[in-house]
Parts: C-alpha cells; structure tokens; sequence
C-alpha cells in the first residue's frame, strides 16, 4: 500500500505553521459537530436519472444499519485485494477501523428509496508532519459507479480540508486494485 502523492493537495493558502498551530487546527476540525456543515450545497448530487443526497455523520451518530452495510461494502470491494496480498483480508481489524470513536462518514443516499449506495471515512490528522484530511475508505456500489459521484464525493473531503486550512488531501490504495488506482490518478 501506499498513498496517492498526485492526490494530495497542496492548499495554497497555507504557510509554514508550528506544530502547536498545526495541531490546534486539527483539534478544531476534529472537534466540530459536522465538519462538513459548510458545504450543505454540495450535498445533492444529480447526474441523469442517478440523484442522491448526502449526510456527513460522526460515528457516535450513525444509524448501525449504516455502519453495518459500510463494513459490507468494504468487504465486497476490497476484501477480494486485501486476500491477494500479503495483508490479507482481516473483518475484525476492518470492524474495529470503522468503528473508531474519531471517524467521520460522508454517506450517499439514493433520493428516492433512501439507500445507502456510497460512503467515505475520513478524520484529520498529522500525516508525515503535516495537517491531513485523511479519507480511509472510499467505497460504492456498483450501481453507484461511473457516475461522478466518487468524484464529487471526493471534491467534498478536498474543499473540507481547505475549509479547515489543512494542508493536504491523503488516502492509501491498494496496488493491486487497478481501477482505484485509474480512479485517484484521474482525479488527482
């Protein structure tokens, strides 16, 4: 695994901080109730017949259908790389990852039957001495795919992390999953 470097955003306002500043904007991001509150206009998202909206959640706060349905998801579309690799595909460490007191879900929710078809996990953090949104997964249905909306979902978390001043935009992929690598570098 390693992390997409064409992803990482560089936010152009940002100056050199000290790492007290630095963490003091994560505790502030970290700390908010909705993190993503200022972004309510990005949270509809219509491509033809295809409408969903979206919800941002807290882990205290998401229904445990949702989160039980997220692990799922994980575990169709990357379960299948994580047992090709050395790693191997490991539910109960996955469980545990998704049910961290400090995730943040932003969850895509068709319009019309209110089902969940998309989700990113997210937190703020240092990542390498440096102020981080870091998108832990990234996962949709397959009749959610090819659509925009992992593109616009992940336009979400980029605005978030500079709304927030952090410095860069990071997640990881698995090498060995080659339509999320064309994925991130698409949109990188």
């Amino acid at each position: 695994m390693y992390s997409v470097k064409n992803l990482e955003k560089e936010q152009s306002i940002m100056v050199q901080v000290t790492v007290k500043e630095r963490q003091q904007l994560i505790e502030k991001a970290s700390n908010a109730k909705d993190p993503l509150e200022s972004l309510q206009e990005m949270f509809v998202y219509t491509k033809d017949d295809f409408r969903v909206r979206l919800k941002s959640w807290r882990k205290a706060d998401i229904p445990q259908k949702t989160l039980k349905w997220a692990i799922k998801l994980a575990e169709r579309n990357v379960g299948p790389f994580y047992s090709t690799c050395s790693l191997g595909w490991q539910p109960k460490i996955k469980q545990a990852d998704m049910n961290k007191h400090w995730a943040r879900y932003l969850v895509a929710y068709t319009e019309d039957t209110n089902i969940p078809v998309a989700y990113c996990m997210f937190r703020f953090d240092v990542d390498y001495e440096r102020s981080v949104l870091y998108c832990y997964e990234a996962q949709l249905e397959e009749n959610a795919r090819r659509k925009g909306l992992g593109s616009h979902m992940m336009k979400i978390l980029e605005t978030a992390a500079a709304h927030w001043h952090m410095e860069k935009l990071v997640l990881t992929v698995l090498k060995n999953n080659p339509s999320a690598m064309d994925f991130f570098r698409k949109i990188g």
